[in-house]
């Protein structure tokens, strides 16, 4: 079983194989970020309460929605950090880069370790990786647990089969969505998981149960929970769906 507590945007306290992860941390309160990125609302559970955390799952480094001041300055209180490997050099510290498809492994008391393979995520249209910089998900596996994908800031389902194609079926999702749009940034294409790609990655990873996060919280997300709910139940996989309230923990 996981556990997800949605914290805000796009961090979420996962209780996995005995260990606590926390997936990009935005911890700041409300405000304006990096001179155009608007915060509407702080963490829902302080950051001191979040402790113990084992690893941080960071997508990126590189975008305030991602990893805020507050964020950063959590950062040296976990066992360690994951992110890229142009991150890992930024950041520095506990900070581990690892390149898609490489892996690493985290020990846990009482159990074999937990293996950690980082995948590729695509932050906008084709041919734009470039500009938007690097992004990895990751895929945690461990001996008698559930496989469990952490998409990141990922808009492509191309990407999403390719993970699909390599990994096998995947038990639990927890996917980036909000649909974010930048009216300035190649002619307001997807940034990240639309609903409806949320959807359908759902259904293209075979997963019991996909647990939505970076969807509320920004200005620049596009889409909220009502919408999730509709394309999930349009797409007919509204049973799958674990859609968690600010501050609220769920389980799949």
């Amino acid at each position: 079983m996981v556990k997800l507590t949605l914290v805000g945007g796009p961090t979420a306290l996962v209780e996995y194989a005995g260990l606590r992860w926390l997936t990009d941390p935005a911890l700041s309160p409300p405000g304006e970020y990096a001179g155009e990125l608007v915060k509407t609302t702080g963490p829902a559970i302080v950051p001191d309460a979040l402790l113990p955390v084992d690893v941080v799952l960071l997508s990126h480094e590189h975008h305030s929605d991602n990893l805020d001041p507050a964020g950063r300055e959590f950062l040296p209180q976990a066992g360690r950090v994951l992110t890229t490997v142009q991150g890992a050099e930024r950041l520095g510290g506990n900070a581990s880069g690892l390149e898609p498809w490489s892996s690493l492994e985290v020990e846990r008391p009482g159990g074999a370790p937990v293996s950690v393979t980082a995948v590729p995520a695509q932050h906008g249209p084709d041919g734009t990786d470039h500009l938007t910089g690097p992004v990895i998900g990751f895929v945690l596996r461990a001996a008698g647990e559930d496989k469990v994908y952490v998409s990141g800031d990922n808009a492509s389902l191309d990407v999403v089969r390719t993970i699909a194609e390599r990994v096998g079926e995947i038990d639990v999702a927890i996917l980036f969505a909000g649909a974010v749009q930048r009216a300035h940034r190649f002619d307001g294409a997807y940034l990240t998981l639309s609903s409806d790609r949320a959807a359908e990655a759902t259904k293209l990873l075979g997963v019991r149960a996909a647990f939505p996060v970076h969807f509320e919280g920004w200005t620049h997300f596009t889409q909220g929970a009502r919408e999730l709910t509709a394309a999930f139940a349009g797409n007919g996989v509204s049973d799958r769906l674990v859609l968690a309230e600010r501050g609220e923990t769920v389980s799949a």
